[in-house]
């Protein structure tokens, strides 16, 4: 049996004079200081955590390039697989990505804009490498074939870009299938819905995913402590859970999350 992830996530952006910086908040908004990525890059490394997470969250949005100089900071401090998102449009924006450090890169706006660049960048770079990331919401409306029900109404997800600023009509679970067939080593599927509300993942979501591709899924958005990332492991499957305000405010650390889960019967790398 595959041990589960348990992978601590940054949201890094600029602070007002240009400096790298962590935020965290609450659906992908009303985002607050948190901490500095390279001193908490180090602090995750020496707590255990299966891998690292580097998303600046708003490169794609401002049409910048990703905070290299911070992603080789990061990288250095950092001897767990390290993923980075946020401003990847090209090939070469992969390459220099991975250059800088990382192990794997996160890709969401540019996929979805030209699908071609995730069989580009696993052609390059291997499969393993390329990891895309789905900002999803749900919709209500009947502009998507319903396949969820929450909170007894049927719903669609629909996958967004620019952070969750916009949408773009595209089904989520048709996306991750494409996604799988063009070379993604990994799907990456957040929730706007439930980022940042403690309230547990979106288990609707993440199984619809789980449920429709082979390819492994790293659930994020809506810890709230052990027991969610149990839920998600269990009734989702998903291969991994990301989480963010439950360790960086000391809520929870790795080491009590992962004795958790393996006390409940889940193969973990303690």
């Amino acid at each position: 049996m595959l041990t589960k992830r348990i992978i601590p996530c940054i949201d890094v952006d600029l602070d007002e004079d240009g400096n790298p910086a962590v935020y965290t908040g609450v659906n992908f908004e009303d985002l607050q200081y948190t901490g500095d990525p390279v001193e908490m890059a180090k602090a995750y490394n020496a707590a255990g955590a299966d891998e690292f997470v580097f998303l600046d969250i708003t490169a794609s949005a401002e049409g910048r390039e990703t905070m290299l100089d911070t992603v080789s900071a990061v990288a250095d401090e950092c001897f767990i697989p390290l993923t980075v998102g946020g401003g990847i449009r090209t090939k070469a924006d992969i390459k220099e990505t991975l250059r800088a450090g990382a192990d794997k890169v996160s890709i969401n706006t540019a996929a979805l804009d030209r699908p071609e660049l995730i069989g580009e960048g696993a052609a390059a770079f291997g499969s393993q490498c390329i990891v895309i990331s789905v900002d999803a919401r749900r919709r209500y409306d009947e502009a998507g074939e319903h396949y969820a029900e929450i909170d007894g109404e049927s719903c669609w997800f629909e996958c967004t870009v620019k952070g969750g600023r916009e949408g773009t009509g595209v089904d989520v679970v048709s996306w991750a299938r494409e996604a799988e067939t063009r070379g993604a080593g990994e799907l990456f599927v957040n929730s706007i819905d439930t980022d940042g509300t403690k309230d547990g993942y979106d288990i609707p979501l993440t199984k619809a995913v789980c449920d429709n591709v082979s390819t492994p899924v790293i659930a994020s958005s809506g810890c709230g402590g052990p027991e969610d990332m149990y839920e998600v492991f269990t009734e989702a499957n998903a291969d991994a859970g990301l989480a963010a305000s439950i360790f960086h405010f000391g809520e929870y650390s790795i080491q009590e999350t992962k004795q958790y889960l393996d006390d409940h019967g889940l193969a973990i790398r303690l």
